[in-house]
């Protein structure tokens, strides 16, 4: 799978892309069905055969995108064992309830999945454990970005603009941990005509006061990666914002600055 990338869409479908050194071209495989709306996240398990999509349609789902011609038959998972093309080894959401699925991740064994949607929840779904997934419904802002930072552990972040750290036993429960930006303690003062303008920037405001949020970041965080480690064992992850901004976090320096966080 060097050379393989995939591509989400608006046109309600994915494209796996792969390269054929014979003809020193770039093809592409659509997967159509059953998507009914824009595509907004994706990623791809451990084994580079079966793919993660979340979507505007409120549904989280675990596809098949094993390509004869240049995979390797791969071996059966928690997912399934048959997958052909495009097959749909699994489904979650929607019914009625749910919002827009912003991203999802595959935890570094890809027996775990997280998601995070546009009604604020947090969900994590095991196969070896449960075929139900655990969904937390959180008290802040929508998640726009998720990832695994351990096999028990998501880092998630979003329009509150403060990464978040959730956990996941092996029983299969998912309880919020703690936020992860320690608040500065604010201080009145003037605002200078350089600082209104960077506001107009940063937060799309022209107050003429000091509007300097307790975080780090001053708008939504759009992404939450990994910056050294891996999902096994991740030692320091980045967020980057609509601020323009983009964090290192360190994991030893945040468990002992936040009393009782411990990275399992």
């Amino acid at each position: 799978r060097t050379f393989l990338s995939k591509i989400g869409s608006g046109a309600r479908l994915i494209s796996v892309c792969y390269f054929e050194s014979e003809n020193d071209w770039w093809v592409s495989k659509h997967i159509k069905k059953p998507i009914r709306s824009t595509v907004l996240s994706l990623d791809w398990h451990p084994n580079n055969v079966l793919l993660a999509a979340g979507s505007c349609d409120f549904k989280c789902r675990v596809f098949s995108a094993y390509i004869k011609e240049v995979d390797e038959k791969p071996a059966p998972t928690p997912w399934g064992s048959k997958m052909p093309f495009g097959q749909v080894m699994s489904e979650f959401g929607g019914a009625g309830s749910g919002g827009w699925v912003h991203s999802v991740c595959f935890s570094a064994s890809g027996n775990r999945l997280a998601w995070v949607s546009h009604d604020s929840t947090v969900t994590v779904v095991d196969p070896t454990i449960s075929s139900t997934p655990s969904q937390l419904k959180t008290e802040y802002l929508a998640l726009l970005s998720v990832t695994f930072v351990s096999e028990n552990n998501i880092v998630a972040a979003g329009h509150d603009c403060c990464p978040m750290l959730f956990s996941f036993d092996d029983g299969g429960n998912l309880t919020f941990i703690s936020k992860l930006d320690i608040p500065k303690q604010s201080i009145q003062r003037n605002i200078s005509a350089m600082e209104r303008f960077r506001n107009m920037d940063k937060r799309a405001t022209t107050e003429d006061r000091n509007s300097t949020l307790e975080t780090l970041h001053q708008n939504s965080i759009t992404q939450v990666s990994i910056y050294e480690g891996d999902k096994r064992d991740c030692r320091k992850f980045c967020t980057t914002g609509i601020d323009g901004a983009m964090t290192i976090w360190d994991f030893k320096t945040l468990e002992s600055s936040i009393q009782g966080l411990r990275i399992m």
